[in-house]
C-alpha cells in the first residue's frame, strides 16, 4: 500500500528504556502467558477479563490482549527455539572469523541495491517458461529496467513491471461519443425527430422491435445532423457532425402530434458528450517504466491500442528446505516437526512478484545444497534453517566452498539475526541466496528485511514508501537491535488515553478515527500465530517505544485487500 509518510515522529527520547541481559537470545518476546510490562486505557474495544498472568486459555484469540510482552531475561534460547537460531551474548556471537551484524536499515538498503544491479545482469528471457515470444533486449527497456525485457500478450503479461513507459497509441476516445443514451440534437429545440439512414426496417429486423434504434455503438461514422434536428443515439456511439449536445432519454419527451422532440432541462452546449482525446491524446505518456501491471493497467493498455506490452520477466526462485527434523504431512512426532515454511515461503514470494519453483527438500546434507547451488539457474536461491553455526548447519560452509561472495552475514535484528545475503557467482552479478533462519517468524523477518527489497529491484519495481504509523501501547525492545512485531492497525486512543495520528486520520478506511497499530500478543521467533493475523510489522528501535511513538511499519504482501475496520482483527 502506498501510504504517505506521517510527520511530527516523537523522538528516540519517547523509547522505553533498555533492559541490559547477560544472555540475550532470539527470545525477545516471553512465552504466552507472560507477565505483559504495559498497562492503560486501551483503545476503544473491549478488553477480555481473567487473569492473564499464566496458562492462558489455548484457544483463545491470539490479539485479544495485544500487549507487547517484556523479553524473556532467564533464557537463553526463546519458547520453541530450536538448533536453526540459538544466539549467544546479545546476539553478535561471531561465526568462523565472519564480520559483525550489519544493522537492519543497512541490511535493507544493500539487498535492494543488490537487486537493483543484479537486474542489469539477469540472463535474456528468451524461452524461459511461460515468456510466450521470448524476450529480447530493446533501447528504451534496456536503460530503464536492464536486460531480459520483452513482450508478452495482455493475457500473460498481469503481475509483471513495465520494462518501458506505456504511451497511448491513439487518442482516448479516439472520436467524439455519446456518454449516456438519449437524444443527439443539433441546434436549439425543440427539433425534429427524424430516423438514421439504415437503421430503420434492417436494424429493426435484428432487435425485433418496430422501434427505430438510432445510431448505435459500434457503427461506422453517421452523416452530418442537420441544424434542428434529432436522432436516438446509444452510449458509445459516434457523434454526427455539427451536433452539440445529447440529451438522456428521461430529461426528453416527444410530441406524437408534431414529432418535435422536446427537453424538460436546459440544453448546454457540449452536455454528455464524451470529446475525442478526453482522456489523452496519442504519444502521451499513460504509466511510466517500473509500473506495477495490474488488471487496471491491462484495461488501460488495451483501450490505447496494445495488443502487448515490454515487461520485465518475474524473478526466479527456487526455495531449498533444510533440516532432517521436519515432516511434510501428520502430527509432530519422535522429535520430529511439521515443516512451515515450505508451505508458506512460495506463496509470499509470488505475492512479492516472483515465479517460484516447488520447494526441494534436502534434509541436513551438504553435498545436496552444493549440488543445488551450484547448478541452479534461478536468479534468487531461497534456504530456510542452517545459517548459523551448528554441528549439521552447512550453509556457511557450502557457501565457502563454492566461492560465494558473503555480502549480508547477520543482521542486528530480532527475531531473524542469523539471516544472511551472499551472491553465488561474485563477478556475474548474480544469482543471489538468502539465507532464512528456521525459526517460522524469523524466517518471515528475512523475508522482509532481504527478500522482499532484493526482489523489487530484479523486477524492477519502486520501493514502497516509508510511513509511519503511531503504536497503541508501549513496546518492549531489544537492547541492542530492531525489533520486528507483528500489528494490526485500528482506530482510537493510545493507551493513555491520547488520539493518534499519522496517516488517515479521521480518513477513508481507518473507522473514522484516528489511526493506530496494535502490537500483537504471539510474536515469539518460532510463533506464526501474531502474524497470521498482522497486517503489518511494526519496526521498533533498540530500547523500544512508548505508547503514542510512532514507528515504521512494513506492509504484508496480501494487507491491502484487508479491512481496516475496528473489530476486524481483534
Amino acid at each position: 500500500m502506498d501510504r504517505p509518510p506521517s510527520v511530527d515522529r516523537p523522538h528516540a527520547t519517547d523509547r522505553l528504556p533498555s533492559v541490559d541481559r547477560s544472555r540475550s537470545a532470539e527470545a525477545e518476546s516471553g512465552p504466552p502467558g507472560h507477565q505483559p510490562h504495559s498497562s492503560g486505557t486501551p483503545c476503544p474495544e473491549s478488553e477480555p477479563t481473567g487473569d492473564l498472568r499464566a496458562n492462558p486459555d489455548p484457544t483463545a484469540d491470539p490479539t485479544a490482549v495485544p500487549r507487547s510482552p517484556a523479553p524473556d531475561t532467564d533464557s537463553g534460547t526463546a519458547p520453541g527455539q530450536d538448533r536453526h537460531e540459538h544466539e549467544h551474548e546479545h546476539g553478535h556471537r561471531r561465526r568462523q572469523g565472519h564480520g559483525p551484524a550489519a544493522s537492519w536499515p543497512e541490511a535493507r538498503a544493500l539487498a535492494a541495491r543488490s537487486g537493483r544491479s543484479g537486474r542489469s545482469g539477469r540472463s535474456e528471457g528468451v524461452g524461459r517458461p511461460g515468456m510466450a515470444g521470448g524476450f529480447g533486449q530493446s533501447g528504451s527497456a534496456a536503460r530503464a529496467v536492464g536486460s531480459g525485457a520483452g513482450r508478452l500478450p495482455l493475457g500473460q503479461a498481469l503481475g509483471h513491471v513495465l520494462a518501458e513507459p506505456l504511451v497511448a497509441l491513439t487518442d482516448l476516445p479516439p472520436f467524439d461519443t455519446s456518454a449516456m443514451d438519449g437524444w443527439v440534437v443539433s441546434g436549439p429545440g425543440p427539433w425534429n425527430v427524424r430516423e438514421v439512414a439504415g437503421s430503420g426496417a434492417e436494424a429493426r429486423a435484428g432487435a425485433g422491435s418496430n422501434r427505430d434504434l438510432g445510431i448505435l455503438a459500434g457503427r461506422s461514422a453517421p452523416a452530418t445532423l442537420p441544424d434542428g434536428d434529432a436522432v436516438r443515439i446509444a452510449t458509445g456511439a459516434r457523434i454526427p457532425a455539427d451536433a452539440n449536445a445529447v440529451i438522456r432519454s428521461e430529461h426528453a419527451r416527444v410530441d406524437r402530434a408534431t414529432g418535435l422532440l422536446h427537453a424538460e432541462h436546459q440544453v448546454l452546449p457540449g452536455q454528455d458528450i464524451r470529446p475525442r482525446g478526453q482522456e489523452c491524446r496519442a504519444g502521451e505518456r499513460l504509466m511510466p517504466a517500473g509500473a506495477l501491471v495490474t488488471p487496471a493497467v491491462l484495461g488501460l493498455a488495451a483501450a490505447a491500442g496494445y495488443d502487448t506490452l515490454v515487461v520485465v520477466p518475474r524473478p526466479r526462485v527456487e526455495v531449498l528446505v533444510l533440516g532432517d527434523e521436519l515432516l511434510t504431512g501428520g502430527l509432530p512426532h519422535d522429535g520430529l516437526i511439521r515443516d512451515a515454511l515450505g508451505p508458506m515461503i512460495g506463496p509470499w514470494l509470488r505475492a512479492l512478484g516472483a515465479d517460484v519453483s516447488a520447494p526441494q527438500r534436502l534434509g541436513d546434507d551438504a553435498a545436496a545444497l552444493r549440488h543445488a547451488l551450484t547448478t541452479s539457474d534461478a536468479d534468487l536461491v531461497i534456504t530456510t534453517g542452517g545459517t548459523a553455526a551448528g554441528p549439521v548447519d552447512h550453509v556457511h560452509p557450502v557457501l565457502a566452498e563454492i566461492g560465494a561472495e558473503l555480502l549480508v552475514d547477520g543482521v542486528a535484528v530480532r527475531p531473524g539475526h542469523p539471516m544472511l545475503l551472499a551472491r553465488l557467482k561474485k563477478d556475474e552479478g548474480g544469482p543471489y541466496l538468502v539465507g532464512l533462519p528456521g525459526n517460522p517468524l524469523a524466517a518471515v523477518s528475512g523475508l522482509l528485511t532481504l527478500a522482499e527489497p532484493l526482489l523489487r529491484g530484479l523486477a524492477g519495481r519502486e520501493a514502497e514508501a516509508p510511513y509511519w504509523v503511531a503504536v497503541r501501547d508501549d513496546v518492549h525492545g531489544h537492547p541492542h537491535d530492531t525489533r520486528l512485531v507483528p500489528v494490526v492497525h485500528r482506530t482510537g486512543s493510545t493507551a493513555d488515553g491520547r488520539s493518534v495520528g499519522g496517516y488517515g486520520s479521521g480518513g477513508a478506511g481507518t473507522g473514522g478515527g484516528a489511526e493506530c497499530v496494535v502490537p500483537l500478543r504471539y510474536n515469539g521467533p518460532a510463533m506464526l500465530r501474531g502474524v497470521a493475523v498482522a497486517d503489518g510489522l511494526a519496526v521498533v528501535p533498540p530500547g523500544g517505544v512508548r505508547s503514542g511513538t510512532e514507528v515504521e511499519i512494513l506492509d504484508l504482501p496480501w494487507a491491502s485487500a484487508m479491512p481496516w475496520t475496528e473489530g476486524c482483527f481483534t
